[in-house]
């Protein structure tokens, strides 16, 4: 004979995983169907896993101990305890429910084929799950064998033959195909309510995770490098500011560290493109959805000023984790997080951003710069996106590297590239290679161009001076010509080297990427496509040889 085990220690282990946990624990009556879910969809009411159970069989034993480990666990779960009257149909309600779960949980039990709720029910479920919605089935068989359930047959068979003679034959149809649609996934035995909590717990993670790219390569030691700032957290709130240029991977590698870190948070909010966001919507756009994510309340402020008191009085109690992607001005960070104590001790902030200085006025501390990927990372990630391999085939070896050089280390160019050369021709690689050498790639452009913009004119001029002419040149060299031109090089170098567009090497070198070299050269080039004596730099010898010999 099967005997539920079940404990509450382990909640302990789980308890701090998911977002919302708000199950309301019900007074307890038989019922012949029972479920767990919300109410109405416009209510509002979302739950993460609904029940659905034969009353009789498992209310008052194995059902109410895995309820308990469920919500103990930190798990919103609704179970419907009230007593459905014979032949009422399935409340509407109900339905609802099951739509408005993330997980639905089905227990069959020996007496299950005997409620028509209870099948109904596992119709809807089934249903869902083929939807590709997202929904997770889990069922637990409760003292019967899965083949029992499958082909109606054993003790299951029996109870299920004495109710079924009462119905159509197209509702027993849809019975039959859900009950040998659910017997045929991965259950569980109705003994071991630890291992079903840790599986829910499991499927519900991964559902509120956020989505990482494929196929990344040589992240690991950024990871445990920023996971350091993590271990070494005191009792107060901890910033960490990701920084680098753009297309480098601020982005994944923060999402990565949020990932890690989301199982030990009840409240947490991820706040995406903040730079783009703010200049469609305002700043109390993302003020309000922080509100959402966090309090869980919907459109409280009108104001900038409003959120940033609510923001800062309302948050302190909580143990929060917050992601900001691409804070690109001081106001943003002072609007969404301004400093430590408007959060709890424990929380983690993690920003990232193109612009160092937007760190350092916040007083972050833990900062860390993403930098370029090293020759051998570089190929193995090209060659995942060219080849799906680590290398790539002897005919396109010697194209790769050319390609993987011209890239500088920069993995959204190495994607980029990858994925349009996947499955090409040598000739398409060689015009690809010709075209990189005089235009660079559109969309990684694109990309870089976002940190170009935000420079004032005379910052602008700086860049492209350095991208035509001074890669390389000692810097106090190119400010007399800058000084003269009243550019104000000392404060622009200084906003170049923030934004992750130029290093200053120890010898005062000017250091560029090759990226923003050629972003520079292009946006010169596309002053005047076709008369070059009509830029405002020119660099390029023949270009240069035209304009001598035209006399221009």
């Amino acid at each position: 004979m099967h005997r539920p085990i079940f404990g509450r220690s382990f909640a302990v282990l789980v308890a701090p995983i998911l977002l919302s946990k708000t199950s309301v624990r019900k007074n307890v009556k038989d019922a012949d169907a029972a479920t767990s879910g919300s109410l109405t969809m416009s209510t509002g009411n979302y739950y993460e896993v609904f029940l659905n159970f034969r009353g009789q069989d498992t209310r008052k034993g194995f059902t109410d101990h895995l309820y308990n480990g469920l919500v103990d666990a930190g798990i919103s779960v609704f179970k419907d305890d009230n007593e459905l009257r014979q032949g009422e149909k399935i409340r509407p309600d109900l339905l609802t429910a099951i739509r408005n779960s993330k997980i639905l949980i089905p227990i069959i039990s020996v007496n299950y084929g005997q409620s028509r709720w209870c099948l109904d029910e596992l119709v809807q479920i089934m249903e869902c799950k083929k939807s590709n919605m997202g929904y997770t089935v889990l069922p637990i068989f409760y003292k019967v064998e899965p083949s029992h359930v499958r082909f109606q047959c054993g003790s299951f068979g029996d109870a299920f033959r004495t109710r079924s003679k009462h119905f159509d034959s197209m509702t027993l149809e849809k019975w039959k195909q859900a009950l040998n649609e659910v017997s045929s996934l991965k259950g569980f035995e109705g003994k071991l309510v630890k291992l079903v909590v840790q599986q829910v717990l499991f499927e519900l993670k991964k559902k509120f995770e956020l989505v990482i790219p494929e196929n990344l390569v040589g992240i690991d030691s950024h990871v445990k490098k920023v996971m350091e700032f993590v271990d070494n957290i005191s009792r107060a709130s901890l910033f960490i500011g990701i920084h680098g240029m753009g297309g480098i991977g601020k982005t994944t590698l923060a999402k990565i560290i949020y990932n890690k870190l989301s199982n030990q948070f009840e409240h947490r909010s991820f706040i995406a493109d903040v730079r783009e966001t703010c200049d469609d919507r305002r700043l109390v756009y993302l003020q309000n959805q922080l509100i959402k994510d966090i309090l869980k309340q919907e459109n409280q402020v009108s104001n900038k000023d409003e959120g940033i008191r609510l923001i800062s009085s309302k948050f302190n109690g909580k143990k929060v984790l917050i992601l900001l992607d691409d804070v690109s001005n001081d106001d943003q960070l002072k609007a969404l997080a301004r400093n430590h104590n408007w959060f709890s001790s424990g929380s983690v902030i993690i920003i990232t951003t193109r612009n160092k200085s937007i760190l350092d006025n916040a007083g972050v501390d833990n900062q860390y710069e993403l930098e370029e990927l090293d020759k051998d990372n570089s190929l193995i990630l090209f060659s995942r996106h060219a080849f799906r391999r680590d290398s790539p085939p002897s005919e396109f070896k010697d194209l790769t590297h050319v390609i993987v050089f011209t890239t500088g280390g920069l993995p959204l160019s190495l994607e980029v590239l990858g994925s349009f050369l996947c499955g090409k021709k040598e000739k398409v690689w060689g015009d690809t290679i010709k075209k990189l050498r005089k235009f660079p790639h559109e969309e990684v452009q694109k990309k870089l161009r976002i940190s170009y913009e935000e420079l004032t004119n005379e910052q602008k001029q700086i860049f492209l001076d350095i991208a035509c002419f001074f890669i390389g040149v000692d810097q106090r060299i190119a400010s007399y010509m800058w000084d003269a031109c009243e550019f104000f090089p000392e404060e622009g170098i200084e906003v170049l080297r923030f934004l992750s567009l130029i290093k200053v090497g120890d010898d005062h070198e000017l250091i560029m990427h090759d990226q923003l070299r050629d972003l520079g050269r292009e946006i010169v080039r596309k002053e005047n496509n076709s008369e070059p004596w009509n830029r405002s730099r020119l660099w390029d010898s023949e270009a240069v040889l035209e304009v001598l010999e035209g006399n221009k």
